[in-house]
């Protein structure tokens, strides 16, 4: 969905969305469900990694819009896959939710308790937003991304995590109501929740490269939520970085929730952009208020 199509649908304009998003186009998934994109996206991740469905030991699913309460989105993805032996949720922690998602993976690998696990981002904003309303339906898209983590020995992979929370701040960003269909849709504060990433996504970042002992001329690439150009460009000047460290796709994508740090990551994997030894800042911000970063090593 073009931003043309969408100024046919409320006072908006390609220019107006441009300069103030950097958003170009978005997706909306109209045939198909959150369940599907995940099955899709674990499909083409398996592929990647050259592992089969039967050797995945555990399944998570970061998605804010499941098509069900129950089953979950991981069991949808487990039957379609095939993926017999996992274990199977999901996780819902909004636009921080593959940060969150990965974390958990982590732990379960370093504990011995999993060896392969499928992480999924899959969320289909397109069904809670509210079309009628220019300041959130000209933002999100709908989209899925996956990755596997397997236990290896060896210095690659998720090297340390930074995660935080603060539910007081729950009310600048809400929406999807199971009840009350009049709270179905997103409401969001634009403005605190832009200044809410652009205070707290360059410190949860310093605090990550602090703990791990890294300075930041050795990361390669800063792997941002893709909410807004802006905040993108603000978090880049507040950490004294240059933007060609934060390579961005919102411009075709949008706002696709816990799927766009994996889209992302994906786009610059099949584009060559990664080789073995770079390291990488991954960081999510959203709703909850949740945040946080990820140091990895590809």
């Amino acid at each position: 969905m073009t931003n043309e199509i969408l100024s046919t649908m409320v006072d908006t304009s390609d220019e107006w969305i441009k300069t103030r998003t950097g958003i170009s186009s978005r997706r909306v998934a109209k045939n198909c469900s959150t369940s599907e994109m995940a099955v899709n996206a674990a499909g083409n991740a398996l592929e990647n990694a050259g592992i089969q469905a039967e050797d995945i030991d555990l399944i998570i699913v970061a998605t804010s819009t499941p098509d069900n309460n129950m089953p979950n989105t991981a069991s949808v993805v487990q039957s379609q896959l095939g993926a017999c032996n996992a274990v199977c949720f999901d996780e819902s922690a909004a636009c921080a939710g593959f940060i969150i998602a990965l974390s958990i993976a982590k732990a379960y690998i370093e504990a011995g308790m999993m060896k392969n696990v499928l992480v999924i981002g899959s969320d289909k904003i397109s069904r809670i937003v509210d079309w009628a309303d220019r300041s959130t339906c000209v933002l999100f898209g709908d989209g899925a991304g996956a990755c596997i983590l397997s236990a290896y020995e060896g210095n690659s992979g998720i090297l340390g995590a930074d995660l935080h929370n603060d539910g007081s701040k729950g009310e600048v960003l809400k929406g999807g109501s199971i009840d009350n269909r009049d709270e179905r849709y997103i409401d969001m504060n634009g403005q605190e929740v832009f200044r809410f990433a652009v205070r707290n996504v360059p410190e949860t970042i310093n605090s990550l490269l602090n703990k791990e002992g890294t300075n930041k001329d050795e990361v390669k690439y800063y792997v941002l939520h893709q909410a807004n150009i802006r905040i993108i460009e603000s978090v880049a000047k507040r950490m004294d970085e240059d933007m060609e460290k934060f390579p961005n796709n919102l411009k075709d994508y949008g706002n696709t929730s816990a799927a766009s740090i994996p889209i992302l990551l994906d786009e610059l994997n099949r584009n060559n952009k990664l080789q073995p030894d770079d390291l990488l800042v991954l960081a999510g911000f959203g709703a909850g208020l949740s945040w946080g970063s990820l140091l990895v090593r590809w």
